[in-house]
């Protein structure tokens, strides 16, 4: 017997403007049916939370008060209309550091059943140049990932 998905981890990156749309819907896909919460987050590197601080007139701003730089990201708004037009239940959970390594954190720390990443197709060269958020995600994660290929 499978354990009930009680909490669906949706992360957030820099490169998902375009794509949005596509990771709601397989969010909803499966939070809706399963009366899940969704936790949206975005892990920020270092530079990225002093920059984006600054942008919002807020220099003095703690890592520690990252949630209120998600708050006030687009696409943190939009999935929050998203949710709530579509009944499901939502928290926003942002922390600062290494990427691959803050989503597998917050999935652990959220208890998460499941984790909703995107990206798009690299060529095997480019995967061991550039590596793959993605990837050490699928590799690392307490729990099954769903990966949202972009479309090219």
């Amino acid at each position: 017997m499978f354990d009930p998905l009680e909490t669906i981890l949706l992360t957030v990156g820099p490169n998902d403007k375009n794509r949005l749309d596509e990771l709601g819907e397989a969010v909803l896909q499966v939070a809706k049916p399963a009366d899940a919460t969704v936790v949206i987050t975005h892990v920020f590197t270092p530079e990225q939370f002093r920059e984006i601080a600054d942008e919002l007139g807020m220099p003095d701003l703690a890592e520690t008060e990252v949630d209120e730089v998600l708050e006030r990201h687009e696409s943190v708004r939009h999935f929050e209309r998203l949710f709530a037009d579509h009944g499901v239940d939502y928290a926003v959970k942002g922390v600062v550091g290494d990427i691959s390594d803050g989503i597998i954190d917050i999935a652990e720390a959220t208890k998460s059943d499941r984790v909703v990443v995107s990206g798009r197709t690299r060529s095997r060269v480019g995967k061991a140049v550039f590596g793959s958020t993605a990837q050490d995600v699928l590799l690392n994660s307490p729990c099954p990932v769903t990966f949202v290929k972009a479309k090219d």
